[in-house]
């Protein structure tokens, strides 16, 4: 069973809040309110969102404001948010929504069908990325259980990558010597394929690391 999406409302007023989720009601996601920015940051400590629909005027901490604590916040840092606005000061308005790290700057009223078609793309953004992780961490737990059934935890993982660091060297070897000899197109075409293969395949194998985010490898390539 596939988890639903939740996606975070913010805005002062009540009836805002209502004609939102009156909006974003067939998406079938979880729909969260917040009636300020303080309630709305608060939420963010224990819950993950594809996406924010962020009011820009509000009493207090503002639209603008909350978005920069949002940003400064490694957890929520990530976390797509769409300003709307009851007012529109022009452009100077619009790029200080953009520059506070909107991905979106809709003044209202807005139309409901554009507004929930802009959200439901961050939402499948959103499940597709869950969906990846979820995969990643399936195969390393697969592959982790291989590797302790044969006594060894991760033996598994160090050893392919020692034999994919073995196939790089040879990989790139190749490619100078054909780079020297001024082989024919095909030869060298060939040959960055190869390596584009290689490339990505040294990518896969790092993300099943132990411990891995995805932002660096955890077995770098053996030069």
């Amino acid at each position: 069973m596939v988890q639903k999406a939740k996606i975070l409302l913010v805005d002062d007023r009540p009836e805002n809040l209502l004609a939102l989720e009156a909006i974003l009601s067939a998406l079938d996601q979880t729909l969260v309110r917040a009636s300020s920015g303080e309630e709305a940051l608060k939420a963010l400590l224990t819950d993950d969102f594809a996406v924010i629909l962020l009011d820009v005027q509000m009493p207090g901490m503002d639209g603008f404001e909350t978005a920069a604590h949002i940003k400064r916040r490694e957890r929520t840092r990530d976390i797509p948010i769409i300003f709307l606005t009851a007012i529109n000061h022009g452009p100077h308005h619009t790029f200080r929504g953009y520059a506070a790290g909107a991905v979106d700057y809709i003044s209202k009223p807005f139309d409901p069908w554009v507004l929930r078609a802009k959200v439901s793309v961050f939402v499948e953004l959103y499940m597709k990325n869950c969906q990846l992780k979820e995969q990643a961490e399936l195969l390393r737990l697969q592959l982790a259980g291989v590797g302790e059934a044969a006594g060894e935890p991760a033996g598994l993982l160090s050893e392919l990558s020692a034999r994919l660091a073995a196939v790089e060297e040879q990989a790139e070897a190749l490619s100078k010597q054909l780079d020297d000899d001024a082989a024919d197109a095909s030869a060298v075409a060939t040959a960055a394929h190869l390596e584009r293969k290689l490339t990505a395949l040294r990518r896969a194998l790092d993300a099943l690391g132990p411990g891995s985010d995805g932002s660096a490898p955890m077995f770098p390539p053996q030069r």
